[in-house]
């Protein structure tokens, strides 16, 4: 079976994009990647991108008059790379209903929280200012409300009492890198698929075990 064609939409540094190129170069992984589009002329991870070889398109949205021109313009460079799965890592656009839907279940974001708790923003402050114990990241395909859609993958991580925003990002995004090509081998696979609204996998076991922040050695 030939290789799914993934898309990496990106605006920043590209950490997660790194993760994939990374995955992409074993060649027992299921997907390779075609096209990476970055909506800031400077991103870094365009860096990245050509640094792998993989073409690279810069499509600001400060060109275009209306969201749905831009839309369209993304959809134009995606078909002719001939993408089959549009990867969003840290692109810090809101993409419209139409585009949304015109890609169902071919689009997936990576989310710095376990959703559906602290959608958008500021993910980490938030979570540190609630007082919580445990957060992590969620892979998830694309719906037009942010951060809305089927889950795929979920990782867990410790809130500890040390942590700044700073911190707790890195250790999230640690989580992260192995949690966005996990989602992407399950996908072009054919081991992940959404059944109302819900994603059924076949041949990926659940998760056994448990974390639980604090650790008490002495309670019984």
């Amino acid at each position: 079976m030939a290789d799914l064609k993934a898309a990496v939409l990106i605006s920043g540094r590209g950490s997660n994009l790194q993760a994939l190129i990374e995955a992409c170069a074993n060649p027992d992984y299921p997907a390779e990647i075609v096209l990476v589009i970055s909506n800031k002329p400077k991103a870094m991870g365009l860096k990245r991108a050509r640094k792998a070889g993989i073409d690279v398109r810069i499509i600001d949205h400060r060109d275009f008059d209306s969201r749905e021109d831009y839309d369209e313009s993304i959809t134009q460079a995606l078909e002719a790379a001939g993408t089959e799965l549009v990867c969003l890592a840290g692109f810090m656009r809101v993409l419209g209903e139409s585009f949304v839907e015109r890609w169902r279940d071919r689009v997936i974001n990576i989310h710095p929280s376990l959703l559906p708790a602290f959608k958008g923003l500021n993910t980490h402050e938030r979570a540190i200012d609630a007082g919580i114990r445990i957060t992590g990241c969620t892979v998830h395909f694309v719906r037009p409300a942010m951060d809305d859609g089927p889950i795929i993958v979920q990782a867990a991580v410790p809130v500890l009492p040390e942590d700044d925003a700073k911190i707790l990002a890195d250790r999230i995004l640690v989580a992260e890198h192995k949690c966005y090509p996990m989602a992407v081998r399950l996908i072009a696979e054919g081991r992940a698929r959404v059944v109302n609204e819900k994603v059924s996998f076949d041949g990926a076991e659940p998760a056994e075990g448990l974390l639980i922040n604090p650790r008490d050695d002495t309670a019984r």
